[in-house]
């Protein structure tokens, strides 16, 4: 039988000199494991969405994995209100369509082989989760205008509220539904959507973190427009420097709801 196997130990200065060399490397190893750096997941760095508004309802979501594009719109040379959009396709992973109309539901214009969500529903596509409301184009039970989809969009940690042309405040089924929304996309221009007065009214049921306005008189380079002047004044917010897109994470969601203008892009 070997020494190693009988658990023999050598005795005198060679017994010594091994247990000091054990102890060693036991303390050497155990301080490298304690001494090492270690990645602080608190610090790790969040990859922000990045939201553009192309127009009128119309807004690209850039993810970490996916781009999705709402209610897209036929290029224009910039002779329609609301628009003054460059000619073009855009690519996605997904659109929504809030309601069929061309200025809302024109998914030729991008490319990339997207998923189209319409209508009510619960969807599930790339990890993004979307659930479609029914609602109205207008505050009759949409006999005037017909019907209208609110999507509720999960993506990137982040809960995204697109009215589309929502036309009336929300019933408690609906509120239910959009109640979590961190950024919400709403329209202000009035006629065939929510005005001002009534965009506010809907802001203060869902009470987000964010607020967009959209479907409103717009250009390229900012200029104010009369609605935008008069919700402003409803939210009871000084005139706000457009911005040309916003980039935002989970954690840099503002604490109190802010209005967050956006130049077309």
């Amino acid at each position: 039988m070997s020494k190693r196997s009988s658990g023999y130990l050598p005795k005198g200065k060679q017994a010594r000199s091994q247990l000091v060399e054990h102890i060693s490397v036991w303390y050497n190893t155990s301080r490298a494991r304690t001494t090492s750096p270690r990645p602080n997941l608190c610090e790790r760095a969040e990859t922000p969405m990045e939201i553009s508004w192309l127009g009128h309802a119309c807004f690209q979501l850039r993810g970490k994995n996916v781009i999705l594009i709402t209610d897209p719109f036929p290029p224009q040379s910039g002779s329609v209100p609301h628009d003054g959009l460059r000619k073009g396709n855009l690519n996605a992973s997904i659109i929504t369509v809030s309601h069929n109309h061309s200025m809302h539901s024109f998914v030729e214009r991008v490319g990339g082989n997207p998923r189209v969500v319409r209508g009510p529903g619960e969807y599930e596509i790339s990890d993004v989760l979307i659930t479609g409301v029914a609602s109205y184009h207008d505050n009759q039970r949409g006999q005037v205008h017909g019907r209208n989809t609110i999507y509720i969009i999960h993506i990137d940690d982040l809960v995204l509220c697109h009215l589309g042309d929502l036309g009336h405040t929300l019933q408690e089924s609906q509120l239910e539904e959009v109640a979590d929304a961190d950024i919400l996309f709403i329209p202000i221009s009035g006629g065939n959507t929510l005005n001002p007065t009534q965009a506010a009214e809907v802001i203060s049921q869902i009470e987000p973190r964010i607020v967009i306005p959209m479907h409103y008189s717009a250009t390229p380079t900012g200029e104010i427009s009369s609605e935008l002047t008069h919700f402003c004044r409803e939210m009871g917010v000084e005139t706000i420097e457009p911005q040309p897109k916003l980039s935002v994470t989970r954690n840099s969601l503002p604490v109190e709801m802010q209005v967050v203008l956006l130049s077309i892009r």
